[in-house]
């Protein structure tokens, strides 16, 4: 999708699903957040009556930087897609641990079971001992990359053909039909796919078959570059994108307790499970042949937060942090996928006290435009 055509339509919100112990950030600062199936459900209810359209459930397979116990992510996401009405709910899944064909069956159930409301984020991989302590082969990067775009091609067939046939190196399919399909719509043929990662490879997978595209915390400009990029190799394929960036909100009443918030965060960083992510993230992304790979520049600071989310600075008063948001808006972003110290508080708090200055600022640039 391009900045202009987005630009009419609301900005929307994901919020991370701690599904996962630990909370959003590395850090031994307090976090009023559980990844219990019990916070989740009224934390989920509490997100779509604040203005949340998805939920991106996390999937970790072993302990590991902090996140001691997992919660499986398509199985998770079901259960919240039971407990709400209008939430979509994305699972983070993994190529080479997953056959595209049994997620593509469990995910046209859940998405018949929804009314619509399922989706996907494939995840390429970073995480090497979740594949060789599992048993299954560590790829190299652009491999993994191949593998995940054959993943999403076969998936997308299978949910929409009546007489699927895929040959790829990785995976295949023979005539086969898919019943039930998932939901199909005008504007949702099929469940959305996702997908993440910043290196030359993620981009043009992107750009070739995925429906959203999700960036690492950045800066509006840098932002600004991955839609350029992104959406002119879609373009290129005869496609259209959007787009979803990464960002933890610290929204405060004063501008200077979101600071401190923040200063605690990094000030009490747990720095050996920091350092442990460091170098396991930046070991893949150092496998690419440009090195441009997610991660290669984020500092110490960046990286207590999983996803590089201090970088968007969505850090201040509401009226400080809608601002933001809006730049981002008008860079291309369709999206912003959240993460909080307080899930439960901090969710209210955005829909009572940030997403309204939100809104009106948007009606105000319509307003103009018009």
């Amino acid at each position: 999708m391009t900045k202009s055509s987005g630009a009419a339509q609301p900005l929307q919100f994901a919020y991370w699903v701690p599904n996962v112990s630990g909370g959003l950030v590395v850090s031994k600062v307090e976090q009023r957040t559980d990844w219990s199936y019990e916070y989740n459900k009224v934390l989920a209810q509490l997100a779509e009556r604040n203005g949340f359209d998805y939920a991106l459930t996390q999937v970790r397979y072993m302990a590991s930087y902090g996140a001691a116990h997992q919660h499986e992510s398509t199985s998770f996401s079901l259960a919240l897609l039971l407990a709400t009405e209008r939430l979509k709910v994305i699972s983070a899944v993994h190529p080479g641990l997953w056959q595209p064909g049994v997620l593509a069956k469990y995910i046209a159930t859940a998405d018949q079971i929804s009314g619509g409301r399922a989706a996907i984020n494939v995840v390429s991989g970073w995480f090497k001992d979740e594949f060789t302590k599992l048993g299954e082969p560590w790829l190299e990067h652009g491999e993994r990359y191949r593998r995940a775009e054959e993943f999403i091609s076969y998936i997308r067939e299978i949910w929409t053909s009546e007489h699927a046939d895929f040959q790829g190196d990785f995976y295949r399919l023979h005539d086969f039909d898919l019943k039930p399909k998932p939901l199909n719509s005008a504007e949702r043929p099929h469940p959305e796919i996702f997908q993440g990662g910043n290196s030359t490879d993620a981009r043009a997978m992107a750009g070739r078959v995925s429906d959203w595209y999700f960036a690492n915390g950045n800066t509006p400009e840098g932002i600004e570059e991955q839609v350029t990029d992104v959406s002119a190799q879609a373009a290129a394929n005869g496609r259209t994108i959007k787009f979803g960036v990464n960002g933890f909100m610290i929204a405060r009443d004063t501008e200077a307790e979101a600071r401190e918030t923040l200063r605690e965060i990094i000030a009490n960083a747990d720095r050996e499970a920091v350092e442990g992510f460091g170098s396991a993230v930046k070991q893949a992304g150092q496998s690419t042949g440009d090195k441009q790979g997610m991660w290669q520049d984020s500092e110490f600071a960046d990286l207590v937060q999983y996803n590089d989310g201090f970088r968007t600075g969505l850090i201040g008063t509401p009226e400080q942090v809608a601002h933001r948001a809006l730049e981002y808006k008008r860079r291309g972003a369709n999206l912003l996928l959240l993460g909080f110290l307080h899930f439960q508080e901090e969710v209210q708090y955005f829909g009572e006290k940030v997403l309204p200055i939100i809104r009106e600022l948007e009606a105000a640039e319509a307003e103009r435009a018009a």
